[in-house]
């Protein structure tokens, strides 16, 4: 009889279990960035953790160290970070003991038409006190509940990444947005240079009018010119306003609680890509870290999925006290312990299962093509920048040529006019040269700036991924 109940039980399970879809292959990932050469220095290291450190300013430094301490968006990827953690922890105590505490009293009308009449007993109401543990466990041996917390692990590792992505976005852009500043002041002065100019040949074209040398033509050339860069000195003007303001949200201060900003001239930083790039650039972007880890944790919910065609085996305990008398609730005689063992398993759900493994690797197949999508993204980030920073090198190299050629302009021009052989126009002329040239070398100074700090996004700013997480408290 023994025997006919057992294979009566594994024909169950077999029968159950007939329609479990095969272990799934694990998920081959690209192991290289998608680069190709593009003349690219080779030999540059890898950003520092704090890669800002390099620009040698002491003010940049403290606008991130509050960015870091109090920025909104920042605030924002710690909140779910946390909330992966607890996942974590949710998806562990799933997996153990569970132990409940009972305790109740209940009093009762019987019903004079019931099965036993209260006549019968010899009372109508009736007290019921219950009082004791239940305890239940399921066991995990086909690894479904396991699968799961590794799969919230592998959630709280992709938040902790997107988090470090976050403090590299705002990082940067603080950065930006200060040496952006710093941009606009320098123009501002060399814009008030040739507002002075633009005065004096003014004067000059006034004075010439009125003496009947020159056409009034030439008086409203000068007028043109004077409104054109005092136009110039209102926009720059402007734009410093709008960066203080676009620092302050950053940092999420108010801008009277900024550090004082003081104009300086911008560091000249020498750029490149380390010569590993292809394949340490996979470690080095928070972004792409998250992503595989997302791979990873599909993988552990199919698997889960997969696990919940096999039975579950559960046992549960109660130790309990029961009596309708609530002075003898305590007694030895009032126990009702017992115990219990079952096994469900699935037999018809009209699809459940399947459809849900089904949803499980289609997930997968998503996080897949994600993580693919985000690696040719930085790599392209990569390459843009790298690019970007090169070809403004170059541009800079032969606009340092012009604007020492109109320096020399200018230098003989004053010449000539301290020997009395030009006019003073000349030298006016020549000096407003020079300013244009100089404000064109220091909007490439700008823009190979941006492009060094959008690198250092690009190759991780310091990130390396780990697979270490810090315990939930």
């Amino acid at each position: 009889m023994k025997i006919g109940a057992t294979v009566l039980a594994v024909a169950a399970i077999l029968s159950g279990c007939a329609g479990m879809p095969s272990k799934p292959k694990p998920v081959a990932l690209p192991t290289q960035a998608p680069l190709t050469d593009f003349g690219a220095t080779g030999d540059a290291a890898w950003p520092s953790k704090e890669w800002w450190q390099r620009y040698q300013d002491p003010t940049l430094d403290k606008l991130i160290a509050l960015g870091l301490q109090s920025s909104p968006s920042l605030a924002t990827a710690h909140s779910r970070f946390d909330l992966a953690r607890q996942s974590v922890r949710v998806a562990g105590a799933a997996a153990g003991v569970q132990v409940t505490a009972i305790g109740d009293i209940e009093r009762q009308r019987l019903s004079d038409n019931g099965l036993i009449p209260p006549q019968l007993l010899g009372f109508t109401w009736y007290n019921q006190a219950d009082l004791g543990l239940q305890a239940s466990y399921t066991f995990d041996w086909w690894g479904k509940q396991r699968d799961l917390v590794e799969a919230a692990m592998d959630q709280a590792h992709a938040a902790q990444a997107e988090r470090s992505a976050a403090a590299l976005m705002l990082t940067s852009s603080i950065a930006d947005t200060y040496f952006g500043w710093q941009a606009d002041q320098g123009r501002l002065a060399l814009a008030r240079e040739r507002e002075a100019v633009v005065q004096r040949e003014g004067a000059i074209a006034a004075a010439r009018v009125h003496a009947d040398v020159d056409s009034p033509d030439s008086l409203h050339n000068t007028d043109t010119a004077l409104a054109a860069v005092r136009e110039q000195i209102a926009n720059l003007e402007g734009s410093a306003k709008l960066r203080v303001v676009a620092v302050a949200a950053l940092v999420g201060r108010p801008a009277a609680e900024l550090p004082p900003l003081q104009a300086k001239f911008l560091p000249s930083i020498p750029n490149g890509l380390p010569d590993n790039v292809r394949v340490d650039l996979m470690s080095r972007r928070a972004d792409l870290t998250a992503s595989r880890w997302r791979v990873e944790a599909a993988e552990k919910n199919l698997d889960s999925a997969r696990a919940e065609f096999f039975p579950d085996i559960s046992i549960n305990a109660l130790a309990g006290l029961s009596s309708i008398d609530v002075g003898k609730l305590i007694e030895y005689g009032s126990r009702v312990p017992a115990a219990t063992a079952a096994i469900h398993l699935p037999l018809f759900d009209s699809g459940r299962l399947k459809a849900h493994y089904g949803a499980t690797q289609a997930s997968i197949n998503s996080a897949v093509d994600s993580y693919k999508e985000t690696l040719v993204n930085a790599a392209r980030d990569v390459a843009t920048q790298a690019s970007s920073c090169a070809a403004l090198s170059a541009q800079r190299t032969q606009r340092a040529i012009e604007s020492e050629a109109a320096r020399q302009l200018q230098s003989s021009a004053t010449a000539r006019v301290r020997q009395g052989v030009a006019d003073s126009r000349t030298e006016l002329k020549a000096t407003e040269a020079w300013i244009e040239q100089r404000d064109a070398l220091l909007q490439l100074d700008a823009a190979a700036l941006s492009a060094d700090i959008a690198l250092q996004r690009a190759l991780g700013g310091g990130y390396e991924s780990s697979s270490e997480i810090a315990k939930a408290p």
